[in-house]
């Protein structure tokens, strides 16, 4: 397995429970999106994939290593094999474009190149290939701040596409995006899955994009898997239940696909 947490929970420090023995279990090369409601746990069980925290019992393994046994050494270069596609990208406002793209390599480069790239960009090329899949070459050398909302998520997602890691986690990756650049966006991210035999996680908060896009879907509420099925077996019901009580309900589900989505790769 690739991934796996055996009865893993997460409690921050204010005593909320974010997460409660939870076992999954993710293949290499699957493509595998969460859903739930919001505070469900589903950025938490991403940033324990991603061994960005540490479970407060169970177990947690990556890429057949148990992170949270090795040195601090050995886990950084776990790290740099997992790429994390935040929500809101942490984009310094007046880093270039290409600087932030290029930061993809940070975790694999020494720190002489690492500095020698903050004063002249090493891979104009590759930067630039990157953020051309996304439909951002033009932005190259644009300052971050310049950038929208959805801009700064496929920066930030053209950054993890140039690390070129084993494993992908995606914490709501297109939620600043209008249906048709998020659609096309999840494509893109699933294409390079599947040429590159990416493992791909993502968390998100529309439904009918999560059906459309990964055949494998995982249901997260109060801390808990409700359920782990094939896209085909997500029922309404099952829908209906796991968005239960919530002031905010799920999109409907469209009985026939919309003309602005793309097909799951």
């Amino acid at each position: 397995m690739t991934l796996r947490l055996i009865q893993a929970s997460l409690s921050h420090a204010n005593g909320v429970h974010a997460l409660r023995s939870v076992d999954l279990h993710i293949g290499a090369r699957e493509q595998v999106a969460i859903i739930g409601p919001s505070g469900a746990g589903k950025s938490s069980l991403l940033n324990l994939l991603a061994t960005a925290l540490r479970p407060s019992s169970g177990e947690v393994q990556v890429l057949g290593e148990r992170p949270w046994q090795l040195s601090a050494h050995q886990r950084q270069r776990l790290r740099a094999r997992i790429g994390l596609v935040h929500q809101s990208p942490p984009l310094p406002p007046r880093q270039r474009v290409i600087t932030a793209v290029l930061a993809g390599k940070l975790g694999q480069w020494g720190l002489g190149k690492s500095l020698l790239n903050l004063l002249h960009p090493l891979d104009i090329p590759g930067a630039r290939a990157a953020l051309a899949r996304l439909d951002l070459s033009d932005k190259l050398f644009a300052q971050c701040q310049q950038l929208s909302g959805g801009q700064l998520q496929r920066v930030g997602i053209a950054r993890v596409l140039y690390q070129a890691p084993e494993v992908l986690l995606a914490d709501e990756p297109v939620s600043a995006m209008d249906p048709v650049l998020a659609a096309h966006t999840l494509a893109v991210l699933c294409q390079h899955a599947q040429e590159h035999d990416v493992t791909l996680v993502a968390s998100l908060h529309a439904v009918d994009l999560a059906l459309t896009h990964f055949p494998r879907i995982i249901g997260v509420r109060n801390g808990q898997i409700l359920f782990d099925r094939p896209a085909s077996e997500v029922s309404r019901d099952l829908l209906d239940t796991l968005y239960a009580n919530e002031s905010l309900q799920p999109p409907p589900v469209p009985e026939t696909p919309l003309s602005v989505q793309i097909p799951r790769c």
